[in-house]
């Protein structure tokens, strides 16, 4: 489907589909055709579009936009979009869909548009799970290449820490494979670097003995958010890394599918994930249920195909910025700080949501295998869900409010929208930006892969 010249000489050579703007009309029709993005807050307005059907695909499209001087972008789902991909090439790896699951190694391995909802059903069979994200619709590489900060983070760690092998594409068009023992370097720089060095076709990684939980969300009245979140910042100093939660701000729309207590309200939503026995699960949020009697109470022992309703993100499209600050501490000060711009008596605020959530446990530790991923230092993560309209300023100020708390650095995988990416403080730890613009200039020197939280090339040597 295909009418300019360039993208039928493509099309000869791929199994899968390639689009122009032109072809408007007829790929809305074409089942080839990537689907719509789950964010839509920026669009994108390449030159071709490419619907890879397997990793030779992706090669051939990232050999012809290395002949033609185009930037490539990649998507998978569309939840995290950065910068639109304007005049280059985008490339959809929403059809590469295999999901594989090897219960005697506890491992997974998945092509580059699967999702977590094919995982985490596939895992649950063999009594296994994934560390996956708040949203099981997410794509699972470019979550996992983010780092993956999920909702069993503290028992477990992030994502990536399990992954073993990657399968990737490099700018000159090379297919390599990344592991401890070959291309140790390049495996180290595509966990926590996103898209930056490449695009990763397939991905191995470690699963976790975990088939039940115990979770869902407790929500309280906006008026309690103050004693609420204050009782909480307290109460995650003791518990174990078991627990697993965060606190979220939200204002929900009065129209279905919320449910009634929900509708129209300004809510505090806590969100639980607890993974060691139930009634010790239930002794740990006593002291949180009995601050107030809640509107809502969906805790309890589940299987972890629900693990979903531990966050309940919405699964319709939603356009909107994210944006994110990771923080050393949070004192009482902090937590007035936030909600003199969240609280319940701010009627104008413009934000869908504000999230605080609790980290630390085996996300503050090193893991097994080095990587990209920072931030361990980090013992709470904010991030604001803003409108489309919004124009950054209030976000700014309110991440501008929690410097004293800040790590000075962002996660990667809450900024969205090219408002948040241009105004984000650094996502990296340091010591490894050297390393990563090395990693940039070695596998990317032309920047090909540019449509993202950008690593600029290290200098050529000698230069």
């Amino acid at each position: 489907m295909a009418a300019h010249p360039l993208a039928r000489q493509l099309a000869r050579h791929l199994r899968g589909a390639v689009f122009d703007p032109g072809d408007a009309a007829s790929a809305a029709a074409e089942p080839a055709a990537p689907p719509a993005p789950f964010n839509g807050v920026a669009r994108h307005d390449p030159e071709l579009t490419v619907a890879a059907a397997d990793r030779d695909d992706v090669r051939t499209a990232v050999v012809h936009a290395a002949e033609r001087g185009l930037p490539v972008a990649v998507r998978a789902t569309g939840h995290g979009i950065t910068r639109p991909a304007d005049g280059g090439l985008l490339l959809s790896t929403h059809r590469m869909t295999d999901v594989h699951i090897d219960p005697a190694t506890r491992t997974a391995r998945v092509g580059a548009g699967a999702r977590w909802e094919q995982v985490i059903r596939a895992a649950w069979a063999h009594g296994l799970a994934p560390l996956n994200g708040s949203s099981p619709q997410v794509g699972v590489v470019g979550y996992t290449l983010g780092g993956g900060l999920g909702p069993l983070a503290r028992r477990y760690g992030y994502a990536a820490d399990l992954v073993t092998r990657l399968e990737v594409v490099t700018a000159d068009g090379t297919v390599r494979e990344a592991g401890p023992e070959r291309e140790p370097d390049l495996y180290w720089g595509l966990r926590g670097s996103k898209d930056n060095l490449g695009v990763v076709t397939e991905l191995e990684f470690g699963l976790v003995p975990v088939d039940r939980f115990y979770g869902g969300g407790i929500f309280f009245p906006g008026w309690a958010a103050a004693e609420v979140t204050h009782t909480w910042r307290e109460w995650t100093a003791t518990v174990p890394e078991t627990m697993t939660t965060s606190l979220a701000l939200v204002r929900f729309p009065d129209m279905p599918p919320f449910p009634e207590p929900l509708r129209g309200a300004h809510v505090l939503h806590l969100r639980v994930a607890h993974t060691g026995p139930i009634a010790e699960g239930e002794a740990l949020l006593a002291p949180l249920r009995a601050v107030t009697a809640p509107l809502l109470d969906t805790v309890t022992e589940r299987p972890y195909l629900e693990i979903a309703r531990v966050h309940d993100d919405p699964v319709e499209p939603l356009d909107h910025h994210a944006h994110s600050v990771m923080l050393r501490g949070l004192d009482a000060a902090a937590v007035d700080q936030v909600l003199t711009l969240v609280g319940p008596e701010v009627s104008q605020c413009p934000a869908y949501m504000l999230e605080l959530r609790h980290l630390g446990g085996a996300a503050g530790r090193p893991p097994a295998a080095p990587s990209a991923v920072g931030n361990r230092d980090a013992v709470f993560s904010l991030m604001v869900i803003s409108p489309p309209e919004s124009t950054g300023s209030y976000a700014d100020a309110l991440i501008k409010r929690m410097i004293p708390w800040s790590t000075g650095r962002s996660y990667v995988n809450f900024l969205t929208g090219p408002l948040a990416v241009a105004a984000a403080p650094d996502v990296h730890d340091p010591a490894d930006v050297p390393r990563l613009a090395e990693l940039k200039r070695r596998f990317d020197p032309d920047n090909m892969f540019r449509f993202n939280h950008n690593i600029t090339p290290a200098p050529a040597r000698g230069s």
